[in-house]
């Protein structure tokens, strides 16, 4: 599938600090998921990681499929809270975690946050996530 455009929606409820829940597929097909901090550049999502020996990395150097989900605040009948789930294929880009985790920071955790915590963190990685499709509950 070729990427999509997110919607402004969907930028917004995930700018907003919602935790991604991302999901990726271990080399049995068994689904691994993990709570993750998500920024956008353009129209693919991204996270860091400061280990590059992460399950989720080793699941997407297998098989770059990912899903993640975002859980929003406003409600939608009947009684469901707003939720985008992305759909899309992950790529892994060596360096730039820490300045990525420093930026989320501000997002997840407050202005005045150093992160991460240490000096001289290592480079880490990047995924990356180009999205081919949105579902879930809310205007997208």
């Amino acid at each position: 599938m070729s990427p999509i455009a997110l919607p402004d929606a969907a930028k917004d409820l995930i700018r907003s600090g919602a935790l991604g829940h991302l999901v990726t597929l271990g080399s049995s097909g068994a689904p691994h998921v993990t709570c993750v901090w998500v920024g956008i550049d353009g129209d693919d999502l991204m996270t860091a990681h400061l280990n590059p020996h992460q399950r989720k990395l080793d699941n997407v150097r297998e098989d770059p499929r990912v899903a993640i989900s975002f859980e929003g605040t406003a409600m939608h009948p009947p009684g469901l809270k707003e939720y985008v789930v992305a759909h899309g294929r992950a790529t892994i880009e060596e360096g730039g975690a820490a300045a990525l985790l420093q930026e989320l920071a501000h997002v997840y955790l407050g202005p005045d946050v150093k992160f991460p915590p240490m000096d001289d963190p290592p480079p880490g990685v990047r995924l990356r996530i180009a999205v081919d499709r949105l579902s879930g509950i809310g205007p997208w």
